[in-house]
């Protein structure tokens, strides 16, 4: 069944999506536009971070930030997918910067996406003077495939981590309706083109006590990403004494959409579930002290 269905979601995701395709805050925010850079260039490709200023933030001091990356199957998909999510952390006083990663074409697979996110983690840090952040709270936001980069990078011990002494994790953890468990997903084995088992990158399986806080929002009814599977999340790592809040939406399914029956077509996010689904993600960054009002410590 997840052979089958790994195939589906890819195909779904390939689909559905489209440059113009709502993130799952869409609408809600105020649109100040980013400012882009290049974050990394490799194999002639330049890949850019756009930066969303935190508003209200306390002035002088460090801000916190978060890296937010788009779904899209692996395949498809661009930063501008999480503009209006950017825009939603950046007026609750975050940097915000969403990032552009190689997408799986030729001989570019998942591996590499996971290696740009990680490089974007590191990138964040190197110039959090330049930014005026705290290297020290830098987030990562990914809904559906986006979210396997965030939580591969946040779960996964792999070389590289902490090149000059940067690290490459984030320190926090927003998963909107995130892709968890891909250890028998053949669609992703065949993206990974032999040059590695989907095992090592499917983060359910690597989660424990060293996993950063997480905060995930999920639909009841996700036919792509069950239910169980986020729960087999959240269950290893509380079991190992770490933090994941699990939000469940009822009668809703991937990216909280309505239209339940055919989730291989046009998405209706319900925009109440989306909005609650948002501002539990604005809740845990401030229990987590990522956001704190102005003249606050």
């Amino acid at each position: 069944m997840r052979t089958k269905l790994g195939f589906l979601f890819i195909l779904a995701m390939a689909g559905v999506f489209s440059a113009q395709s709502p993130s799952p805050a869409s609408g809600a925010a105020a649109q100040q536009e980013p400012r882009a850079y290049v974050y990394r260039e490799i194999d002639g490709q330049k890949l850019q971070a756009f930066v969303f200023a935190p508003q209200g933030a306390a002035s002088g001091k460090p801000t916190a930030a978060v890296l937010l990356f788009h779904g899209g199957g692996w395949v498809t998909g661009s930063a501008d997918w999480t503009f209006d999510e950017a825009r939603h952390f950046a007026a609750s006083g975050l940097a915000a910067v969403a990032i552009d990663y190689r997408l799986s074409a030729g001989k570019v697979t998942p591996i590499e996406a996971l290696d740009d996110t990680r490089a974007a983690f590191r990138w964040v840090r190197r110039h959090a003077a330049e930014f005026n952040l705290d290297p020290k709270r830098v987030a990562g936001y990914g809904f559906s495939a986006g979210g396997q980069l965030v939580a591969a990078a946040g779960v996964l011990d792999l070389p590289g981590d902490g090149i000059d002494g940067t690290s490459s994790k984030p320190d926090l953890l927003l998963l909107w309706s995130p892709v968890l468990d891909i250890a028998d997903v053949e669609y992703y084995a065949k993206l990974l083109q032999g040059r590695g088992r989907n095992l090592d990158y499917s983060p359910v399986q690597h989660a424990g006590a060293s996993t950063p806080p997480t905060c995930i929002v999920h639909g009841e009814k996700d036919a792509f990403v069950s239910l169980r599977e986020v729960e087999g999340f959240r269950d290893r790592v509380v079991a190992a004494g770490g933090v994941c809040a699990l939000n469940v939406y009822p009668g809703v399914g991937h990216l909280l959409t309505r239209n339940i029956a055919d989730q291989l077509g046009e998405l209706d996010p319900d925009p109440k579930f989306q909005a609650d689904g948002t501002a539990r993600l604005i809740d845990f960054l401030k229990t987590r002290g990522f956001i704190t009002k102005p003249g606050r410590k």
